[in-house]
């Protein structure tokens, strides 16, 4: 008995959303809808705006690295997801698994400092006006954008690093929709406390920064908005920066509640209901949010439409 639970574990088995049969057909045609709508919204608004001259803009720069982030996001968990529907083998191979949480995490490390230079930009565009086209070029836009990405791929090295040493024999059902690293930790026959401290500091680190820096950059921009005279002025400042309280509201609030807040029933099914809207939920409602009232977008739409 022993030495058959010292067997080492190389694959392992996604319990998923559901367990009950006649959901998973009607589950799999949603998501599989919502991922095609994802992945037109993101991959649509990216082409948009590179094919647009009028949207080679700092802001827009950024929007097509956020959308690159949820297209991303959504392409790590979703098809894996689509598969185990319609399937009834669950499994995911460790080293398959070790991939899906490196492009997961990587994407919401850099969803993180995107949504932080997105409101830098805001900020310099409002309250420094004369100096916003030289203080946020479009190369330091680049720049920004690479960063971020760069700080995201290097961030999850670290913890795939770590992932590696530990070795898994207990156990290998994943009670998750895809390889959540806190799940892992709770089946690895290693201790894993060195990783649960790496993974709890950089975490608060990244996340606490990136947010606290926001918020300190809208109090700054809703101060000037409430000193411009003009009604008008306000209200143009507002609606350019309402779009990104929104997403980035979306997307902390969403860790807040998965991290944060208990709640009432089984708390595997709170995680995973918070989790697909970090996961699946935010990535299709990005490019709508920033779409469906911004003019400059709806006009590219229409050039390009008119062509």
């Amino acid at each position: 008995m022993a030495e058959e639970n010292m067997t080492l574990v190389t694959e392992f088995v996604l319990t998923g959303l559901t367990h009950h049969p006649k959901l998973k057909m009607p589950l799999f045609l949603v998501f599989l809808v919502i991922y095609l709508i994802t992945m037109l919204g993101n991959l649509g608004l990216i082409a948009l705006i590179w094919k647009d001259p009028h949207l080679h803009t700092p802001m827009y720069l950024f929007l097509s690295g956020l959308a690159m982030a949820d297209a991303s996001t959504s392409s790590s968990v979703t098809p894996k997801m689509l598969i185990n529907f319609l399937s009834k083998n669950h499994k995911i191979s460790v080293a398959e698994c070790f991939t899906q949480f490196y492009f997961l995490g990587s994407s919401a490390t850099t969803e993180c400092f995107l949504l932080l230079v997105m409101a830098y930009d805001r900020y310099v565009a409002i309250c420094n006006p004369l100096l916003y086209p030289v203080a946020m070029s479009n190369s330091l836009c680049t720049q920004f954008i690479s960063s971020s990405y760069f700080v995201g791929f290097l961030h999850l090295v670290i913890h795939v690093g770590l992932l590696v040493r530990l070795t898994f024999c207990r156990s290998n059902i994943i009670r998750y929709y895809y390889c959540e690293i806190l799940q892992l930790f709770k089946i690895s026959c290693t201790d894993s406390t060195v990783n649960m401290i790496v993974l709890l500091n950089f975490s608060v680190f990244i996340q606490a920064f990136t947010f606290l820096n926001i918020i300190v950059s809208y109090i700054k921009v809703l101060f000037a908005i409430l000193k411009k005279k003009s009604e008008k002025g306000r209200c143009k400042a507002f609606s350019t920066c309402s779009a990104h309280l929104l997403s980035a509201s979306l997307f902390y609030g969403t860790l807040f509640l998965i991290y944060v807040c208990p709640g009432s029933g089984p708390v595997e099914d709170k995680e995973n209901m918070f989790s697909l809207l970090y996961t699946i939920i935010i990535p299709l409602l990005n490019p709508f949010i920033y779409s469906l009232r911004n003019k400059e977008v709806i006009g590219a739409l229409r050039r390009l439409m008119k062509k």
